[in-house]
């Protein structure tokens, strides 16, 4: 089965329609929208990403039978080469912020990443998105600052508050797990323009079609 994972990305943009569920799970309740596939929100009620509860929302799906995962997160460009309103698809991360793990109480070293064929399958269905590159993840809500731009550039592409943290509770469950990243916006001290919160929900709102309509694409191609 198909999973999505979506945030600000997908605020504005019209979803299939299918019947929200709430899954019961060890580490505590998640709400999905399941029907031929299954699509999560990962802010549910406007959580903020250093309180959502990842290993909640990962559990459900895996309840729900999803084996695929297709994650698309909101992101900011740490290389001016990478201009707002592009795409990318990720085939590393960093995390300066604490993952969480299902392992608990015994020793488990899994080996995170990217699913090399699902990310080349994702490639060929979004061709426009850029493929490659490395997403830093960090704690939030703050953005990040001027330095901790400069010195995450240094090894990253993009940086966002989510994905590294789903995609490893995506490995210890078993499941294959792409990502497809919305470049909203330069990071704090790339552009003279302020960044804000408001410029990524614009961007979001900008981009709804485009963002339906690769949705669209991928359930139609993956489901």
């Amino acid at each position: 089965m198909l999973g999505i994972i979506g945030g600000t990305s997908l605020l504005f943009s019209r979803l299939p329609d299918l019947e929200a569920r709430v899954v019961h799970t060890p580490y505590g309740n998640s709400e999905v929208m399941v029907g031929e596939v299954a699509i999560l929100l990962r802010h549910q009620r406007s959580t903020p990403p250093h309180r959502i509860n990842y290993r909640a929302h990962l559990s459900a799906l895996a309840l729900l039978g999803v084996d695929r995962l297709v994650v698309f997160g909101s992101s900011g460009s740490l290389k001016k080469e990478i201009p707002p309103g592009s795409m990318m698809i990720p085939t590393d991360y960093i995390s300066t912020a604490t993952i969480p793990s299902l392992h608990d109480h015994a020793i488990r070293h899994v080996h995170p990443g990217f699913s090399p064929g699902l990310s080349n399958r994702l490639k060929d269905l979004v061709p426009e998105a850029l493929f490659g590159g490395t997403y830093v993840q960090t704690r939030g809500p703050r953005i990040e600052t001027v330095a901790e731009v400069r010195a995450l550039s240094l090894t990253g592409d993009i940086v966002g508050m989510t994905l590294a943290s789903e995609a490893t509770l995506a490995v210890e469950l078993g499941l294959e797990v792409a990502a497809l990243c919305t470049i909203d916006n330069y990071a704090n001290g790339l552009s003279e323009e302020l960044l804000t919160y408001e410029h990524i929900v614009e961007s979001s709102a900008r981009y709804k079609e485009r963002t339906e309509e690769i949705i669209s694409r991928i359930i139609r191609d993956l489901a």
